[in-house]
C-alpha cells in the first residue's frame, strides 16, 4: 500500500463516524466496513432450490421475508448467506453470525428448523432454539427475526415462548430426515458462505 492509499483511508475514517469500527476487508479497490447494524440469517444448502415448503407447508420465501421484516421493525439490517459447509443449525447461526457486523445470527434450516446465535459463543450453545420445525408459524419466524435485532442492539430480550408437542417427533421423524438428508447432500467440504439477495 502506498502513502497515498493509507492517507485517504484515514481521513475516510475520520470524516465519517459511521466508518470507526474494524474493516472487513482491505484492498487496494476500496474498503469494505461491517456495519453493526448487520443481522445474519444463514439458510441452509437447499433452501429454496430443492426444498421450497417448511417441514409443516411454509413457503421457505415467506419464512425468510417474516424473518428479514422482524430485523428490520428493529431498525437493522439483515443479510442472507446461504452456508453451504455444514447442514447443522447451529453451526450454520454460528457462521453467519461471524460474517455480519452486530455479531449476531439465525440459523435456518430448510425444513425450519431454527437458532439465534452469537458469533462469540461456541457452536452448540446459542442465545434461543427453536427446534420443534412443525411447530413453527409465520408469526413466530417473524418474532425470531425481531428477537435477533434485539441482542443486535444490546437490548434486554424476552425469550420467545415455544410449543411443545411430544408427538410431533414421530409425526414428522420421517419427512425430518428426508429434507435433511436433502440439505446434507449439497453441503460442499470447506464451502464458502454465498450472499443472497433477497426482494421483499
Amino acid at each position: 500500500m502506498d502513502e497515498k492509499l493509507i492517507a485517504d483511508i484515514v481521513r475516510q475514517i475520520l470524516l465519517n463516524p459511521q466508518l470507526r469500527h474494524t474493516p472487513k476487508n482491505l484492498n487496494a479497490s476500496g474498503l469494505h466496513y461491517e456495519d453493526p447494524k448487520e443481522v445474519g440469517i444463514g439458510i441452509g444448502t437447499a433452501y429454496g432450490t430443492k426444498i421450497h415448503y417448511t417441514i409443516n407447508g411454509l413457503p421457505v420465501d415467506q419464512v425468510l421475508k417474516e424473518m428479514m421484516a422482524g430485523i428490520e421493525e428493529e431498525g437493522m439490517i439483515p443479510k442472507v448467506y446461504r452456508i453451504m459447509r455444514t447442514s447443522d443449525v447451529s453451526f450454520m447461526g454460528n457462521d453467519v453470525a461471524k460474517l455480519v457486523g452486530s455479531g449476531i445470527g439465525i440459523g435456518l434450516q430448510s425444513k425450519g428448523t431454527a437458532v439465534i446465535h452469537q458469533k462469540d459463543l461456541y457452536p452448540l450453545t446459542n442465545l434461543e432454539l427453536f427446534p420443534q420445525a412443525p411447530l413453527l408459524t409465520l408469526e413466530t419466524y417473524r418474532k425470531i427475526g425481531k428477537n435477533a435485532a434485539k441482542y443486535a442492539k444490546g437490548e434486554q430480550v424476552m425469550p420467545i415462548p415455544i410449543q411443545n408437542d411430544p408427538m410431533c417427533r414421530p409425526k414428522y421423524q420421517v419427512k425430518a430426515a428426508l429434507m435433511h438428508t436433502i440439505e446434507t447432500e449439497l453441503v460442499v467440504d470447506r464451502g464458502e458462505p454465498v450472499q443472497v439477495t433477497i426482494t421483499m
